[in-house]
């Protein structure tokens, strides 16, 4: 194909060229790069149970209950009993009738909203949602409308306007996301349920970053405001809190029976390793006992210990973006920490908007407090 290389360089150019690099994990809970070891806040392992004893023996002894591979789709031979064990104690977790786990988040945004709305439809969703939820939204063919970032008012003008216009059969399927992936900060949850009932709209919360996270049994935001039941639909995923892989819906019965029919991500897939679904199992009642409420007290303590060294105001979530603007100048920041000791991301577009870029940092109930101090100290630095 003609023109790759000067793309490559153009992007070189603009800072945005990315290359992978392989990380090992060390002992210490640390990762060795090839040359050094490097305290990890690039990852979203918040509450460290990605290395949890229990949760592996769980997988080990999954491996010897279930095989490696499930061996095809759940709806040809790769089902097992411990997929439906699971998905019972999601739904009960997320105070809903029933639940269906994916291979991953991403793939249960892009089978689910297609699966839900179409052409006739109408889908509203927050401007600086994830790009699983822009893309499944885009493969729907449903009409998109963005309404900027948590700005509840222009949410109510479009449901208002879609409702007065618009036949009386047509969805409006709502999405934002509950504790946003690169700025750390919460959704109105409130306000948005309250103006999806008001025009009979239908609430997808996307609460990859908040469950395990937030609310008293780590159920996420919805939880947390005790709002569980007033969402219509709920996703999240393994991959963060948990510790492992995978994505989830919880909903009602109608809404997952839909979804084992109609969601592509879902049925022309090979199921996930049932051995992975046995340590799920694991981990989510982890999350949930005094174990994962002490956690999460360790983990917030840590990002309320992390912004007062900053002097910043406190984060609702273990998320925190140091906005620096220029992309090279947020890869020579990265580059900074790293020769200090730090693996922490330089975020650029597209996944922030343009002029944006920024040093995400992910913080963890296993980071040491005094590692936490010396990062802050240093990040302050970087900002001025």
């Amino acid at each position: 194909m003609h023109g790759i290389k000067a793309q490559l360089e153009e992007l070189a150019g603009k800072g945005l060229l990315r290359s992978l690099r392989h990380y090992e994990r060390t002992p210490q809970g640390k990762v060795y790069d090839g040359s050094q070891e490097l305290w990890n806040f690039a990852a979203n392992d918040y509450l460290g149970l990605s290395t949890h004893p229990q949760i592996a023996a769980a997988y080990i002894t999954g491996i010897q209950d279930h095989g490696i591979g499930a061996g095809a789709s759940r709806l040809v031979s790769g089902g097992s009993p411990v997929f439906s064990q699971f998905e019972q104690e999601l739904a009960t977790a997320k105070k809903q009738p029933s639940a269906l786990f994916f291979s991953s988040g991403y793939a249960a945004a892009v089978g689910t909203i297609p699966a839900l709305v179409g052409k006739n439809d109408f889908i509203i969703l927050d401007k600086l949602s994830h790009a699983c939820l822009i893309d499944g939204s885009k493969l729907s063919g449903a009409t998109i409308r963005v309404f900027p970032h948590n700005d509840v008012e222009k949410l109510n003008r479009l449901l208002g306007k879609i409702r007065a216009t618009q036949p009386a059969t047509s969805r409006i399927l709502v999405i934002t996301e509950s504790v946003f992936s690169m700025d750390g900060d919460l959704c109105p949850l409130a306000e948005i349920v309250a103006c999806k009932n008001q025009y009979d709209a239908t609430l997808l919360l996307d609460e990859a970053h908040g469950f395990g996270v937030l609310g008293e049994n780590g159920g996420g935001l919805a939880e947390q405001l005790n709002l569980t039941e007033s969402v219509d639909i709920h996703m999240g995923t393994l991959s963060k809190a948990a510790g492992l892989a995978g994505g989830f819906i919880a909903s009602s019965q109608h809404i997952i029976d839909l979804l084992i029919n109609r969601a592509r991500s879902f049925i022309y897939s090979t199921a996930p390793p049932p051995a992975l679904v046995a340590a799920a199992r694991t981990a989510l009642a982890i999350i949930r006992s005094a174990e994962g409420h002490m956690l999460r007290t360790q983990l917030h303590t840590n990002a309320a210990h992390f912004s007062k060294i900053l002097g910043s105001s406190p984060s609702p979530s273990a998320i925190i973006p140091l906005v620096l603007g220029d992309n090279h100048r947020a890869l020579r920041a990265a580059e900074t920490l790293r020769h200090a000791g730090f693996l922490v991301p330089a975020i650029r577009y597209p996944t922030v908007p343009p002029n944006t870029a920024r040093l995400r940092i992910s913080l963890s109930a296993a980071h040491p407090p005094s590692t936490i101090a010396e990062l802050a100290t240093i990040a302050g630095t970087l900002l001025h």
